[in-house]
């Protein structure tokens, strides 16, 4: 008999027909349930059916998910899963990539290397060159695949990456802040918090996520939830070449029970489920305080977690000398099959949270604690970066995650945090009476132990030396930005992540006096497996206007304003295209991949310089939305860039600004002040165009006024608020839209 987790009308593949049956079970369940007597009753008390067990555990919780989550707005929409077969991603046409290929070149290089590369790019793209001989291929792949692009992206994006996963790829974000007064106030939460994850992983085990919809650019499409499924199946292996993702679809072994807990860098495993039986929070606080006990009465161990966060080909070959001892090999096997990682951090020494404040620049220590764990004397030891979720809770108040990325997206982690938070704030685990095990019926937590050789503590102590480098040269810093949220750019008609997209061109020009290469993440889930792709934000549009509104170029009033439209119209335009699969830097990489998979030669455009400079992300974006009071980090991804992830809300804006400390050339603190500056430099710029759209429209109603002899209440300067609606004037009631480019 499997586990709770597996439920018997569900198989492994996700068929469409199990979706259908599990709901008309979940729904028929209850009835099943009140329609026994009183003495079927009795026996079914005795000896609970355990399909009926799991199907009402998978009721409970999609409807607790349902009742708190933000589904989807469209009350038309009146079964949640989509039970429709995405769209395959599309090839887009080759000749359109290469015009946006170039397009994004053109603020990027001098004319003569433009001029070079235009050339290149027009010669891969004749009629018989290697560009149309390659397209013709791709597009016969792409009818062999479900997504043609996954395999090449994941691999470029981040299977291929060296670095160590610790700040420069791996995100970490920040929850709400906590106030325990004592160690026992550390463990109710971290128990209430595992809860709630098993909680939404009865929902993901199920399938039975309500499916997400497109709000923009045909609203109601329903796109690809494979994410979310991949949220506590996935882990990434250390490769000497390349990482492995395992993320198994089917399996023969049982699903795992248990979780691991990490306290004074000593790794327990934790079973959360017992003879078919979810603990109680009762029972998971008792366990995790037994786990207390054994690590704080235990001897220092060597900070084995370290190597996760090393090298990724040191780490690789350190993990080959761990597995030549079983003792380590079944450890490991431990840690990897696990459903998620919790850390039960020490204190950082950084002074104590405000539960009352609002995020703000001061919490940059909270932020470094979930994105690194503060280096090897604080938390850093106290993690396993493989592992695809990590939930950290500080003795201090601290919450958080850090994430490994290559499985999923920001938006399936959001969504399990928000449910998560949700849970916790609410008083579901409250309602739950369920009667907590004797502390001595439940087996104490098993501590994973390790055999190291003198070679394995050599790794160690390499790993402690590069992590603590790393971990002291992040300059992160912080931004609550109060003056207007993304209210403002709606009012001015503009999409608020387009405006803040400009901010950052604007931002950069005005320290460095020219563009560089920006990424930007859209979301292709429209399409089977969907990813991402990239919008390029970094236009000869945002140089224009950076130009314009620093000065560095003669313009009017009007002439900036058509030229931030222009640009705001140019990010806009380009996300759309991203998201509906036409973006161009996927299919160059499919390209380029493929001719390599052919072994035919290398295409002269990938190996032009133009094409390194592009792929040089020196300005890593994203926007991380979310409901509530947190935010999300992570490090540049080049040495001599930025990493900037915001959050935007309504009426303020929450960024996360990174860079290195020992490159000359960056500065986190000059960034957020300039990003500050260029915010409201924007922002005036509007509401000088406005006021000056009020002024000729009080003077044009004046005229009429005085040519009819007819001058309100005696006031010549009456204007109303109305009078300007997103750029146009209104006169007599009429709609001119006006000359201005508004």
């Amino acid at each position: 008999m499997n586990s709770l987790w597996s439920l018997s009308l569900y198989n492994t593949q996700g068929t469409f027909e199990s979706i259908q049956q599990l709901y008309t079970s979940i729904l028929s369940a209850d009835k099943v349930v009140f329609s026994r007597s009183p003495h079927e009753e009795g026996g079914a008390l005795e000896g609970v059916n355990e399909d009926l067990e799991n199907l009402m555990s998978t009721k409970r919780a999609t409807e607790r998910y349902l009742n708190n989550a933000y589904v989807v707005e469209d009350d038309e929409i009146a079964n949640p899963i989509c039970l429709t077969q995405l769209p395959p991603l599309p090839v887009p046409p080759l000749v359109e990539s290469l015009e946006l290929y170039l397009r994004s070149l053109k603020p990027l290089l001098t004319e003569e290397q433009f001029r070079g590369t235009e050339q290149i790019v027009t010669r891969f793209g004749e009629m018989g060159g290697s560009g149309q001989k390659l397209q013709s291929k791709l597009c016969e792949y792409a009818k062999c695949k479900s997504n043609w692009a996954n395999d090449w992206w994941l691999d470029d994006m981040y299977l291929r990456a060296r670095l160590p996963l610790v700040v420069n790829s791996n995100p970490g974000m920040v929850f709400p802040k906590q106030q325990f007064e004592d160690r026992n106030q550390q463990l109710k939460f971290a128990a209430r918090l595992i809860s709630g994850i098993l909680d939404y992983k009865v929902i993901i085990d199920a399938r039975a996520l309500p499916v997400d919809r497109a709000r923009h650019n045909k609203p109601g499409q329903p796109l690809c939830m494979e994410q979310y499924y991949r949220l506590f199946s996935s882990y990434r292996v250390p490769g000497v070449v390349k990482d492995e993702l395992v993320a198994p679809t089917v399996s023969v072994m049982p699903e795992p029970e248990h979780i691991i807990v990490v306290c004074r860098n000593q790794f327990f495993v934790l079973d959360v489920i017992i003879n078919f039986k979810r603990l109680s929070e009762q029972d998971l606080s008792s366990q995790l305080k037994r786990i207390v006990h054994i690590a704080t009465s235990s001897s220092p161990t060597p900070p084995i977690g370290l190597l996760t966060g090393d090298g990724r080909t040191d780490w690789a070959n350190a993990r080959m000398r761990l597995m030549e001892d079983s003792t380590n090999r079944d450890s490991l096997d431990m840690i990897e099959r696990c459903i998620f990682v919790l850390c039960l951090d020490e204190h950082m020494n950084h002074p104590p949270t405000d539960i009352n404040k609002p995020m703000d620049r001061e919490d940059v220590p909270l932020a470094k604690q979930m994105l690194h764990g503060g280096g090897s004397e604080a938390n850093s030891g106290n993690r396993w970066f493989d592992k695809t979720m990590q939930f950290i809770v500080g003795e201090d108040g601290s919450c958080g995650l850090n994430y490994e990325h290559s499985p999923s997206e920001g938006v399936a982690v959001v969504q399990l945090v928000e449910h998560l938070l949700r849970y916790i704030d609410s008083d579901t685990h409250r309602r739950r009476l369920i009667r907590a095990q004797s502390i001595c019926e439940l087996p104490y937590p098993r501590r994973l132990r390790w055999k190291l050789s003198p070679d394995s503590i050599v790794d160690i102590d390499n790993a402690r030396l590069r992590a603590d480098r790393l971990v002291h040269n992040v300059d992160l810093k912080l931004l609550r930005f109060t003056e207007f949220g993304k209210g403002f750019p709606k009012s001015q008609d503009m999409s608020p992540d387009a405006f803040v997209q400009l901010a950052l061109q604007v931002t950069y020009y005005s320290m460095y006096g020219h563009l560089i290469s920006t990424y930007e993440s859209g979301s292709t889930r429209r399409f089977h497996e969907g990813r991402v792709d990239n919008i390029r934000a970094a236009s000869q549009e945002a140089l224009e206007f950076a130009r314009a509104i620093k000065g560095d170029c003669l313009a009017t009033l009007e002439e900036k304003i058509k030229l931030m439209r222009k640009a705001i119209k140019s990010q806009t335009d380009f996300c759309v295209r991203t998201i509906m699969g036409q973006g161009f830097d996927c299919h160059l990489l499919g390209l380029r991949e493929l001719s390599r998979e052919l072994g035919e030669p290398v295409p002269e455009i990938f190996q032009d310089v133009a094409y390194e400079i592009s792929n040089d992300f020196t300005l890593s974006t994203s926007q991380v939305l979310t409901k509530l009071d947190t935010f999300m980090c992570y490090g540049p991804v080049v040495q001599n860039g930025y990493g900037a992830s915001y959050n935007p809300h309504e009426d303020y804006i929450l960024f996360a600004i990174s860079s290195f400390k020992d490159c000359s050339e960056t500065d986190s603190t000059i960034f957020r002040e300039t990003l500050y500056n260029s915010l409201m430099d924007i922002h005036n710029l509007c509401l000088k165009m406005s006021r000056k759209l009020r002024r000729q429209s009080a003077e044009v109603h004046n005229d009429i006024c005085t040519e009819n002899g007819d001058v309100k209440n005696g006031d010549e300067d009456y204007v109303s608020e109305n009078s300007v609606q997103n750029g146009d004037v209104i006169i007599n009631g009429s709609s001119s839209n006006n000359s201005n480019g508004l």
